[in-house]
């Protein structure tokens, strides 16, 4: 069964947003996601200091079964990637809510995705009875 954070907000496409209290935003997946792929082998992370479009593929992530893209959820510049992760890629089938990704500082002004809160995500997928 998928599990949902209460921390995070969602896009349609599977990644959780987390707002930092500097204007920073961390960006994993979901668990539903990391679910719906199986064990991640293999991920390729955006450089630092690259300019990003919101709504565009930045990085990919491989597992046994199939490969798929990351979207960035803002317009802004990547500031930070998780180096543990993609020497570890099997933390984000462990904990996909710990396991963020990279980091993106929003440009003044810049555009978002639509973002999904918890009911709106679970609507979209909604945990297994």
């Amino acid at each position: 069964m998928a599990v949902v954070s209460a921390n995070v907000q969602y896009t349609h496409t599977n990644e959780w947003i987390s707002k930092q209290d500097d204007g920073s935003v961390l960006v994993g997946i979901s668990d539903y996601a990391q679910d719906s792929l199986g064990d991640i082998v293999y991920l390729e992370l955006p450089d630092t200091n690259l300019h990003v479009d919101a709504g565009s593929s930045i990085a990919v992530i491989e597992s046994v079964k199939t490969a798929a893209d990351i979207y960035s959820p803002v317009t802004g510049t990547v500031i930070a990637i998780n180096d543990s992760v993609v020497g570890a890629p099997e933390q984000i089938n462990e904990n996909p809510y710990e396991a963020w990704l990279f980091c993106i500082q929003p440009d003044e002004n810049g555009t978002w995705v639509a973002l999904l809160s918890i009911a709106e995500y679970e609507k979209l997928h909604p945990p297994e009875t």
